[in-house]
């Protein structure tokens, strides 16, 4: 079904884009030593993205697509109060960072809504 298919390739999109986004935070130094190798969770979000992307595409399970769009639900709160809400004394990173953010998860969030509740 078409639905499944364009969820999965903009989820796949996202992961690449996560991935992107760490990579060069690493490489500016802004991600905490204190979670470990950042191999070690780049490897965990390509494993993560591949299994939601045969979810979605091959198996067109619909409980995939919700539970990834509740997943990205709990991304929301930090994402809104970083863009909106914030010092300009404590941020690293620019508040347009996180509205890009915004705009890459609620557009996710439509994709899986629509492929995990026949929208």
């Amino acid at each position: 079904m078409r639905k499944f298919r364009q969820a999965a390739f903009v989820y796949l999109h996202v992961g690449v884009l996560y991935e992107a986004a760490a990579l060069a935070m690493r490489d500016y130094g802004l991600l905490p030593a204190r979670f470990g190798p950042t191999h070690v969770y780049l490897v965990m979000g390509g494993v993560l993205t591949a299994l939601v992307f045969v979810g979605l595409y091959w198996m067109r399970n619909e409980w995939v697509a919700r539970v990834m769009w509740v997943v990205k639900a709990f991304y929301l709160p930090p994402l809104v109060r970083r863009a909106f809400f914030y010092t300009l004394a404590t941020m690293r990173l620019p508040p347009a960072f996180y509205v890009a953010g915004l705009v890459v998860v609620l557009t996710s969030m439509g994709m899986l809504a629509r492929a995990g509740w026949d929208l």
